[in-house]
């Protein structure tokens, strides 16, 4: 593998960021209690890791603009156009599988 200078490494990073962020927010077939049921985390994962990030770095960025550069649109907007309800078994497999901070 090439070697890569932090800045490339970030640079390459970011990038893969903004295509998972582009992905999920063509996918809003794709609940985010399926995306913890199977991978662990889902879109509200990805603003809090995002929020974590902006105040390592002394920024504050409130939990409403994070999740805001993850769905594309207010939280709020985004629940009401794309967001079902959980069906039993969704809710059952996420009691399985929630991580210890869900």
């Amino acid at each position: 593998m090439t070697e890569l200078t932090k800045e490339q490494q970030t640079e390459l990073e970011a990038a893969a960021f903004r295509r998972l962020v582009e992905h999920l927010r063509q996918r809003t077939d794709v609940q985010n209690i399926d995306l913890m049921n199977l991978a662990g985390f889902c879109r509200n994962c990805l603003s809090n890791w995002y929020r974590d990030a902006a105040a390592d770095a002394g920024l504050d960025i409130s939990k409403d603009a994070s999740r805001e550069v993850v769905y594309g649109m207010p939280y709020e907007d985004w629940k009401n156009l794309h967001q079902g309800q959980a069906d039993d078994a969704q809710k059952a497999a996420f009691e399985i599988n929630k991580p210890p901070h869900g």
